[in-house]
C-alpha cells in the first residue's frame, strides 16, 4: 500500500467539509491510493500465458508471478490479495485503512495486441466499477465507499488513437473510477508522443487522475554480474524509469499544452525532485531545449503529485520542501502554488516470515509521523485529506 497525500505549506489543502457536513474530523482517514489488483479476468490471461508476463505454478504448488522473462528469481508471489476483495478489505481493516483507491498492477495491457488491449480494457474497466460499487460504504461516512479505482487505457503499439479515447470515455463515466494508471512506454515511444496529445487532451477535459508508474526499469547491464535478488530494479530501476519518463514529458512542453492535468508519480516521484535544479541549468545551457518551455523546469513539479512511497521521513521532508518552492519559477507570475503527496504502498512481496508485518506499510507510516518541520494538519493531509480532494471522493 501506499499512502497518498499533497500537502502544501502556503496554502491549505485539507478536505474538512463535504457538502457542507463536517466528516472525518474526528481522526484523519487514512487513504491508501497505490494498491494494486490482478482481477480474476486479468489474472486467468496471466494463468494461460507461458511466457512472461504470467502466473505459474512453483514446486511447492504455490502460484508465482513472473514478469519479466528474464527475472532473475522463480516469480514473485501473488495471492488473494490481489483478486479477491474480502482479502483486500481484510488486509485494509489489519493495517486501518479507511479508503483505497486500488489500480491494476502492471504490466497492464502491455503484452498484448490492440483488437485484445482494447476489448480487456473494456471489460476491466467494467469489472473494477464493479469491484468497487458492490463493495461495501465507510462506517464513519456512508456516503463513501471504501474502494475506488483507477482504470486502464490499452496502450499498445498499433492501436487507434480513437480505441484509447473510447477507454478515457468509459473510465470518466464510471462513478466509482478516479482516473486511469498508465506505465511509461505510452504506445510505444513513451508518454512524451506527439501522437497522444488527443489523450491527454481528453483525459484532461475530463478532469481524471494519471498514475504513472514504472514497469521495465532501466537497462539491467549496469546492475552486474552479481546476483542481487530484485533491490537494483525496484530500488533504482523503478525511480530512474519514473524520473526518465515524466522528465522527457516536461521537456516535450505538454503542461504547456495541458497545464490542467493530473499526474500522480509513484514512488515519491523518483529522483526527479533531487535532480530538478540541475535539470533547469542544462534546459538553460542547451540551445535545442532553452527556449522551447514557458516557465524554468521546477515550475513543472508544482504540476505534479507525489505518492509518500519513500520509507524515510528525511526523504518526504525533502520532497516536501523541493515542491513547495515551485511557485518562484513561475514565469511573469506570483502566484503561489504548492504540493504535498502522500501515499501507502502495497508491495509485491509480503514479509519473509509469515507472522511479520508488512514493513513497507509500518515504515511509510512511521516515516510520515516523523517528518521534522510537519504539523498535524499537514501529516493528517498525508494521511488522507488530501487524497480526498484530490481524488474528488466526497
Amino acid at each position: 500500500m501506499n499512502f497518498f497525500a499533497i500537502r502544501s505549506r502556503v496554502e491549505s489543502r485539507v478536505l474538512m467539509i463535504i457538502d457542507g457536513l463536517i466528516r472525518l474530523t474526528a481522526m484523519a482517514p487514512l487513504v491508501d491510493v497505490h494498491t494494486h489488483v490482478y482481477l480474476p479476468r486479468y489474472a486467468s490471461w496471466l494463468r494461460s500465458r507461458s511466457i512472461a508476463p504470467r502466473i505459474m505454478v512453483n514446486e511447492a504448488g504455490e502460484e508465482r508471478l513472473l514478469i519479466l522473462e528474464k527475472e532473475t528469481s522463480a516469480g514473485r508471489p501473488v495471492g488473494p490479495n490481489y483478486w479477491d476483495r474480502n482479502a483486500k478489505l481484510s488486509f485494509m481493516d489489519e493495517y486501518g485503512i479507511d479508503i483505497s483507491i486500488v489500480s491494476f498492477a502492471n504490466p497492464w495491457l502491455d503484452f498484448l495486441s490492440p483488437a485484445d488491449a482494447g476489448s480487456l480494457a473494456r471489460d476491466l474497466n467494467a469489472d473494477l466499477e464493479e469491484y468497487c460499487t458492490t463493495g461495501p460504504s465507510l462506517a464513519s461516512s456512508p456516503p463513501l465507499k471504501r474502494l475506488y479505482g483507477l482504470g486502464l487505457l490499452p496502450l499498445v503499439p498499433g492501436i487507434p488513437i480513437p480505441t484509447i479515447l473510447e477507454a478515457v470515455t468509459q473510465v470518466a463515466q464510471a462513478p466509482h473510477l478516479k482516473g486511469v494508471i498508465m506505465g511509461t512506454k505510452g504506445i510505444g515511444k513513451g508518454i512524451d508522443d506527439d501522437a497522444l496529445d488527443p489523450v491527454w487532451e481528453a483525459i484532461e477535459k475530463t478532469g481524471l487522475i494519471v498514475f504513472l508508474h514504472p514497469h521495465y526499469g532501466v537497462d539491467s547491464s549496469a546492475w552486474g554480474e552479481k546476483e542481487n535478488g530484485h533491490v537494483l530494479s525496484l530500488a533504482l530501476g523503478f525511480p530512474f524509469e519514473t524520473t526518465t519518463a515524466i522528465t522527457r514529458f516536461i521537456l516535450s512542453a505538454a503542461f504547456d499544452r495541458f497545464p490542467f492535468l493530473k499526474i500522480l508519480l509513484a514512488h515519491s516521484g523518483g529522483t526527479l525532485p533531487q535532480l530538478s535544479s540541475r535539470l533547469a541549468s542544462c534546459i538553460d545551457h542547451d540551445p535545442i531545449v532553452a527556449s522551447r518551455l514557458k516557465h524554468d523546469a521546477r515550475f513543472y513539479l508544482g504540476k505534479l503529485w507525489f505518492d509518500a512511497v519513500a520509507y524515510g521521513p528525511e526523504e518526504l521532508g525533502f520532497v516536501s520542501e523541493v515542491i513547495s518552492r515551485a511557485e518562484r519559477y513561475e514565469t511573469g507570475a506570483s502566484n503561489p502554488k504548492s504540493l504535498a503527496a502522500r501515499i501507502e504502498d502495497h508491495p509485491f512481496f509480503p514479509p519473509l516470515s509469515p507472522n511479520e508485518k508488512w514493513k513497507s506499510v509500518v515504515e511509510n507510516l512511521d516515516a510520515i509521523d516523523s517528518v521534522a518541520g510537519w504539523d498535524q494538519n499537514e501529516r493528517d493531509g498525508v494521511r488522507g485529506h488530501n487524497a480526498l480532494t484530490f481524488f474528488n471522493i466526497q
